[in-house]
């Protein structure tokens, strides 16, 4: 247990005692009273407790990049030809468009470092007035799609505006990318769980790919336990394929070519950042990033 707190300052007495003690007072000394002390980790100097906010933010922060990610569009897979080992590399071409850093999360205000990235272009019709206050806030263009991509820490977050290129991503580094899967619709046993179905004789009739009993009777309770694997809907949940290698960058159409498949349908939004599971590619955090005004003077430039 932790140890008795001592005796409050401003303790207030019975009011049977002190019955001559204006109401003013008494209102002020609880406002300056400290309140009761928490029975959970009580005094200084003691460890984070793990199930607190804190923790599992320290928890995760070493998983965290270094820099935010980008919004693509799937446009399809495609092969690329290695003359070194003489085979046909299966790849997924994944096009940027009009990438643009819109706003920040911080620790202060949100509890976590985030930038806000949004893609493509909407009309102001389409858009409902709070959306457009936001983008108008931030003084940045109306966007169709938005996304968060986590960073370590403030050095991560970009200036609001910033145009985020395919120059983002080296050739050869590893990336994560996550979309939402294709929606197969409403599925079976054994196409949506890999079920082997029951036996083609021996008084099998009409339930050949039926998936059979859904649990026990008495053992389990007389019920059917939950997350049992049945028909229903597949697909159409966020997926992460992680490790995907950089193929080929062009920074002038905006291309990133990865090696490997994607999940989503074709002209699907993907997030694109760099893997967690592989060293940080050696860049300056800011790579591929620049304002719309000196991105457009270094074409003319250029």
């Amino acid at each position: 247990m932790p140890p008795k707190p001592p005796s409050r300052l401003f303790s207030i007495p019975p009011r049977f005692l002190c019955p001559a003690v204006p109401q003013q007072y008494i209102r002020t000394i609880k406002t300056i009273h400290p309140g009761k002390p928490s029975r959970f980790n009580y005094g200084h100097n003691l460890p984070i407790l793990g199930s607190s906010k804190t923790a599992a933010f320290l928890r995760k922060e070493p998983m965290l990049p270094f820099r935010t990610g980008a919004l693509a569009v799937k446009q399809g897979m495609t092969g690329i030809y290695d003359p070194e080992t003489a085979k046909r590399i299966p790849c997924t071409v994944l096009q940027l468009d009009r990438c643009q850093v819109i706003s920040h999360k911080r620790r202060d205000k949100h509890g976590y470092w985030a930038v806000q990235v949004g893609s493509g272009t909407k009309e102001a019709r389409n858009v409902t007035r709070p959306e457009r206050g936001h983008f108008a806030a931030h003084d940045v263009p109306l966007k169709r799609h938005l996304a968060e991509f986590r960073v370590k820490n403030e050095d991560g977050l970009p200036d609001i505006g910033s145009i985020i290129t395919a120059s983002l991503f080296q050739e050869g580094q590893f990336v994560d990318t996550r979309a939402v899967t294709r929606g197969m619709g409403f599925a079976g046993g054994m196409k949506r769980w890999g079920f082997s179905g029951q036996p083609a004789s021996h008084g099998t009739s009409l339930t050949h790919r039926a998936m059979g009993s859904a649990g026990a009777s008495q053992g389990s309770g007389s019920r059917v336990l939950p997350g049992k694997k049945m028909a229903g809907r597949m697909g159409g949940e966020m997926n992460t394929v992680q490790n995907l290698k950089v193929m080929k960058v062009d920074a002038a159409n905006g291309i990133v070519v990865v090696h490997g498949a994607v999940p989503g349908p074709k002209y699907g939004i993907v997030k694109i950042q760099d893997a967690v599971k592989k060293p940080w590619p050696d860049a300056d955090p800011m790579v591929g990033l620049s304002m719309p005004g000196t991105a457009s003077l270094a074409v003319a430039e250029g």
